[in-house]
């Protein structure tokens, strides 16, 4: 690199104001100042100051990762600092905000599932204000993970033979290829027997060889099952079988209900009850689970022979492959609270008097640390 003699000297005088004159003065002693050398000097230095600035320059513009002291959102809001603040404000909000699914079931006054719907039968709101549907889709499509939670405690040991094989007839009829079940077992532990697959063989092995255990962890094992379908894509259910209830559990209900929000799963249950008048039952337990179906937009059944088993299966998978997905991208929020109702409608019509719609009751914006 050549550099005129003049041009040399106000780059350094400039580099100087910028470094400082701690960095000129012990070059500046080591020649005196005369003829070519200092010069020579002169060049030097502003050469080096020159490398050094401009690298400095250059280390600055490189660009970072979003985790490294940055993100990518802050980076396109700075660049529109030419915008209006209320525009700005916008484009922020947009690049910040998540698709939110809503999974619906809508049935008639007999309770049979209806099909058919189409986009503009539904009304959607959050915290009571009117959202678009972004995505609308109907589900039966759509890759479907289960969760299949089954009570091996000994509060269930006379009837769990009929049970597993109710399990199994279900999980016959409802898996696809493209679909997945584990199956877990609780008894004072949770343990999942067979992992995500939709192998018939696996599963049927699974079930076909129960451990049964003293006490009840319900609790634990809609949490762990919530946590589990959660990296899930598609649909997300969660099915138990249980005589409703919790003895040990290590999380309480609204821990258990708040993961199953957060991982969008819809909880279906079905509460075997042998003697429906016993004085053993646990109505707690079975009113827990009958609020957490409701909030995550499933089902609760009562069971107390093989065939309600049966009839109980046939109506999940019924539902299941009628369900309609309505996503939208939430318009600007006012409340403060962490959690967001969700409601939906269908639109009022002679047809649509009789219809029930279920779906989640609402969503959270923040992630639980439990």
């Amino acid at each position: 690199m050549r550099l005129d003699p003049h041009d040399s000297s106000l780059l350094f005088s400039r580099a100087s104001a910028f470094v400082g004159e701690k960095l000129v003065t012990p070059f500046a002693k080591k020649r005196p100042r005369r003829g070519c050398s200092s010069a020579y000097d002169l060049r030097n230095l502003s050469l080096f100051v020159f490398l050094a600035v401009t690298a400095g320059v250059l280390t600055a513009q490189v660009p970072k990762p979003p985790w490294a002291g940055g993100s990518a959102t802050t980076k396109t809001t700075d660049t529109k600092s030419s915008q209006p603040p209320d525009q700005k404000s916008d484009t922020t909000f947009k690049v910040n905000v998540k698709l939110v699914n809503v999974f619906v079931t809508v049935t008639d006054a007999n309770g049979a599932p209806v099909a058919g719907l189409a986009k503009d039968n539904f009304d959607l709101l959050e915290d009571g204000k009117p959202q678009t549907v972004s995505i609308f889709d109907k589900e039966s499509a759509l890759p479907l993970s289960i969760v299949m939670d089954i009570d091996t405690s000994l509060s269930t040991r006379k009837d769990l033979p009929l049970e597993l094989s109710s399990a199994r007839r279900f999980a016959h009829a409802i898996l696809r290829p493209i679909d997945a079940m584990s199956v877990c077992e609780f008894s004072e532990v949770v343990s999942e027997v067979v992992p995500f697959t939709s192998d018939l063989k696996a599963i049927d092995h699974g079930i076909d060889r129960p451990r049964l255990g003293a006490a009840t962890a319900l609790y634990d094992a809609l949490f762990l099952g919530a946590r589990a379908l959660e990296s899930r894509q598609g649909r997300k259910v969660m099915v138990v079988i249980t005589d409703g209830g919790d003895t040990i559990s290590r999380v309480d209900y609204k821990e258990a209900v708040r993961a199953a929000q957060e991982a969008e799963a819809i909880v279906y249950s079905i509460i075997v009850v042998p003697i429906e008048a016993s004085a053993g039952r646990d109505t707690g337990g079975e009113h827990a689970l009958i609020q957490m179906s409701e909030d995550t937009g499933g089902k609760h059944y009562y069971a107390t022979s093989v065939p309600q088993l049966d009839e109980a299966f046939r109506q999940i998978s019924d539902e299941l492959r009628t369900q309609y997905l309505l996503a939208y991208y939430p318009s600007q929020r006012l409340s403060d609270s962490d959690f967001r109702r969700i409601q939906v409608q269908v639109k009022a019509a002679p047809w649509a008097s009789g219809y029930s719609v279920r779906h989640r009751t609402g969503y959270y914006t923040t992630k639980s640390r439990f």
